[in-house]
Parts: C-alpha cells; structure tokens; sequence
C-alpha cells in the first residue's frame, strides 16, 4: 500500500484510482484476486510505476555493499 500511497503523493494516480486500488486490495484474500483487478485499474498502476521508475529498482542488481547492511 505504501506504494500506491507514494502513488497519489507524486500526482500520478488520482483520489478516485487510489480509492478503488486501494478497496480492491482491501478486499483480497489471496495475491490471485488483487491480479483480477480491473484492466483500468492496472493500467494506472503501470503508468505510474513506469514514471516511478519501479521495474528499474525491481531489476537493478543488488549493490557489491549489500551485504554488510544490518537489518533489525
């Protein structure tokens, strides 16, 4: 959700699309009912990821550093 959230903040889904994403994910029970989403739905996602830069940072190899990052 922090996504989408992020989403709205940047203006590139509107009030009424982050509404119905956000309902829609709500009312999931498993990862197969979010990909039953409505085309438009996925299609405002995809614009938005695409600006974000989302599949980039999903696809970017991990840095040489990485493993010395502590996680608590």
């Amino acid at each position: 959700m922090k996504t989408i959230d992020e989403m709205l903040s940047l203006d590139l889904l509107t009030h009424d699309q982050h509404g119905e994403i956000s309902a829609w994910i709500d009312q999931s029970t498993t990862p197969e009912e979010i990909l039953q989403m409505p085309p438009q739905l996925w299609q405002a996602i995809e614009r938005a990821s695409l600006a974000m830069g989302v599949n980039d940072d999903l696809l970017r190899p991990p840095s040489l550093d990485a493993g010395s990052l502590l996680v608590s």
